[in-house]
């Protein structure tokens, strides 16, 4: 009997702990099930808790090696070359952009800057006083500075004479004075006449010329026509010499007809110069007819001081932009307060001066140009600076150049009254009346 309760008390044991066994593996089952599901449904949540030290550990613990199936290593296979062809797709993507970026990235191969460029000049009908000022200001800069006394047309100072003489350079947006003065004779603006750029922007004339806006030029340009156009910058001076009996000048190139539409026609032309070469004594006689109200004086360069002496003004013709003047100074005066030309007041702001500056590129040569006038009691000197080169040379650098010319020549008591900074005398200009 005691044996009978001994194997039923056993079986009973038996059939517990065959339950409790029977429940863990239903319990590790169902968490293996659990696992498996997140793994399959939840791969990001998994990979967000994945612990590395954990797998570093059982990595260390288990020296078992998985293999893989054929079919799954060709997988991998193709899906590495995949991986090496877009990537290298990409690359080739990325490539293209750069180079494109770089097709429209504008390279110059002249230098800003040259030595000696003074050498070969003849200076000795020239004012060594301006003279100096000038080559002190310039500088290292390639580039040259004509100095006009406006009320005779003598040239005070030409450095650098071999590219002042050369067959020019685009005018870049000083071609907008020409421009201002054609519409102002034709009546289609006034300094306040506002012009619309498109949109709701506007802008008048005292603003395009203070800011040098290309927009309000060209529809200058296009409402006058090239006919025009063309007539009021022969007037000006433009194609054709400006000086007197100087040896070596030339005298620019102004088209017959209106460039193509494609470079952009009259509107570019009248914008920044397009298809136009100017030369630096040219805008020197067009700045000198603004300054002295309307002469347009030959240039003359005396060459010794016998002809400083005998030197006889000679006028090429009058022209009819007297009551214009005050309409475009206004905008030439803010070029130099608040517009394109203020690094000029980094140097010199004792004295008012009006100027045009003008900044474009051709052929991988930059050109940098600045006219301007000092309206003193002393008189008005009229400079113009032309710079070429590359990135270094721009409008504005050309402004800076003449405020340190400026400064020069104020140092040395030029715009005292009756101070004798120069010999200016000259007779009556020929043609002129009393």
């Amino acid at each position: 009997m005691g044996k009978v309760r001994l194997i039923r008390r056993l079986d009973r044991e038996s059939d517990q702990g065959n339950e409790l066994k029977m429940s863990k593996w239903g319990t590790r089952c169902l968490r293996l099930v659990v696992v498996v599901g997140g793994l399959l449904l939840t791969p990001g949540i998994w990979a967000a808790h994945v612990d590395p030290h954990a797998l570093n550990s059982n990595k260390s613990k288990s020296t078992k090696r998985v293999n893989e199936s054929q079919r799954t290593r060709r997988r991998m296979r193709h899906l590495a070359r995949g991986r090496t062809s877009t990537a290298h797709k990409t690359s080739l993507t990325r490539a293209s952009a750069t180079t494109a970026r770089r097709r429209y990235h504008e390279r110059f191969f002249t230098s800003s800057f040259a030595e000696g460029i003074a050498a070969g000049d003849i200076t000795d009908g020239e004012d060594p006083v301006v003279r100096q000022a000038a080559i002190d200001a310039l500088g290292n800069m390639n580039g040259t500075v004509v100095a006009i006394e406006p009320t005779s047309g003598r040239v005070l100072a030409m450095v650098n004479q071999k590219l002042a003489l050369s067959s020019g350079a685009q005018p870049c947006s000083t071609i907008k004075l020409s421009v201002a003065l054609a519409a102002l004779n034709e009546g289609l603006v006034s300094k306040e006449t506002e012009v619309s750029l498109g949109g709701r922007s506007r802008m008048n004339l005292t603003q395009a010329l203070a800011h040098s806006n290309n927009a309000y030029f060209e529809a200058l340009g296009r409402k006058l026509g090239f006919e025009k156009v063309a007539y009021y910058a022969h007037q000006y001076g433009l194609g054709e010499l400006a000086g007197y009996d100087i040896p070596g000048e030339q005298a620019g190139t102004y088209p017959d007809e209106v460039i193509p539409q494609s470079l952009g026609g009259v509107g570019k032309m009248c914008s920044f110069g397009e298809g136009i070469s100017m030369t630096p004594l040219q805008l020197g006689a067009m700045v000198s007819a603004i300054a002295n109200g309307g002469t347009l004086y030959y240039l003359q360069h005396p060459t010794t001081p016998e002809e400083v002496a005998s030197f006889q003004p000679r006028i090429k013709r009058q022209l009819d932009i007297a009551p214009l003047i005050p309409e475009i100074s206004v905008g030439m005066a803010g070029a130099v307060q608040y517009g394109t030309a203020r690094r000029l007041g980094l140097n010199f702001s004792e004295e008012e001066i009006l100027g045009k500056t003008g900044t474009c590129s051709h052929a991988g040569t930059r050109f940098g140009w600045f006219a301007s006038y000092a309206n003193t009691s002393r008189g008005r000197v009229v400079v113009v600076i032309f710079l070429e080169g590359g990135r270094p040379t721009f409008g504005p650098k050309a402004a800076e150049i003449a405020g340190l010319m400026y400064r020069n020549l104020y140092d040395h008591n030029f715009f005292i009254p009756g101070a004798k900074a120069a010999d200016t005398t000259a007779s009556r200009p020929e043609g002129a009346t009393q």
